[in-house]
């Protein structure tokens, strides 16, 4: 099977810039950068990709589950500040994250890579989208992120390598590790909440309850809400000895809310960015500057950084879709 690489691209680029401390001789940080690149080389090298799509949040991608739930993702705090982003003013951070991030969309244009950012849409819903291109039916799609929302996205065709997590997903060891088919993934984790995204759940509801009061999610079959609510009342009804089916219920209205927010079956996208994507990937031409990239390595006085294993692989993908 032919390999597409589909990167959650905010989320590895902030990964690395609160984690790694690199400092250009220039003076300012680069360790979302350099660290990016740097990770970047390992998962091609490790995947070995015949395509690549890198996928950016668009400028106000939050605004439309906003507005379901005006505090999603408020309220988040990075897990670590690397020393080099620790001596900067709050404003000066903020300037040089976006220079960072500027300057790394020039790198990857150097590179035979479809960058996609698309404002008022956030990079999962693209993800998603992308993931089910007709283009790719066949191929083997591996999506990069430490993001559990994408679980619900693995099928047969379709894994998901959390680098984070050292782990790699696919809809099979999710039915083994969790007890609930990705099919159903989204619903459980709708009951479950995020706090990573400032999602509350039901009390005292996680993964573990659902998967034990509710094993039949376990089944490749898309259960709906009104499925869930039937079989709690049953139960309820019948005098189970557990709080579980009692919480569900009276929480229903906020097991709908999260659902509709979490959920990425139906990619929430406008007909335009839809025909604007998947133009992009149609027309995309594949080329590579590698000439460019190293002049803006000096340029960008990062030191010694080997990537010609990076080099190699992007060159063959472009030999390959000439």
């Amino acid at each position: 099977m032919k390999r597409l690489m589909i990167i959650d691209s905010l989320n590895l680029f902030m990964r690395n810039y609160h984690a790694s401390g690199f400092i250009s001789a220039n003076g300012p940080p680069v360790g979302g950068l350099i660290g990016y690149l740097r990770s970047f080389q390992k998962y091609i090298r490790d995947i070995r990709p015949d395509e690549i799509i890198v996928v950016w949040d668009g400028p106000g991608g939050s605004t439309k589950k906003r507005k379901i739930y005006n505090n999603y993702k408020a309220g988040r705090k990075p897990v670590k500040i690397n020393r080099g982003n620790s001596l900067l003013t709050e404003e000066d951070e903020e300037r040089n994250i976006l220079w960072q991030q500027s300057r790394l969309f020039e790198y990857l244009n150097n590179f035979p890579v479809i960058q996609i950012m698309e404002p008022q849409v956030e990079a999962d819903d693209l993800i998603a989208f992308v993931a089910r291109n007709h283009k790719y039916d066949g191929w083997a799609k591996i999506i990069v992120s430490s993001d559990k929302d994408f679980i619900q996205l693995c099928d047969k065709e379709t894994v998901l390598y959390r680098p984070m997590q050292s782990e790699t997903l696919t809809w099979k060891n999710v039915v083994e590790n969790f007890g609930i088919h990705p099919n159903n993934f989204t619903i459980a984790r709708a009951m479950e909440g995020d706090k990573s995204d400032n999602i509350a759940g039901v009390k005292g509801v996680g993964l573990k309850s659902v998967k034990k009061y509710l094993p039949f999610l376990s089944e490749s079959k898309t259960y709906l809400l009104t499925d869930i609510e039937e079989y709690c009342r049953k139960r309820a009804e019948e005098g189970a000895k557990t709080k579980f089916y009692n919480s569900v219920l009276d929480n229903l209205n906020l097991i709908r809310q999260n659902y509709n927010i979490m959920q990425l079956y139906t990619p929430n996208i406008s007909a335009q960015v839809a025909q604007s994507t998947r133009k992009i990937i149609q027309e995309f031409i594949y080329e590579i500057n590698i000439t460019e990239t190293k002049t803006m390595l000096m340029e960008d006085r990062v030191g010694e950084n080997n990537f010609e294993e990076m080099y190699a692989v992007l060159r063959r993908i472009v030999v390959e879709n000439k």
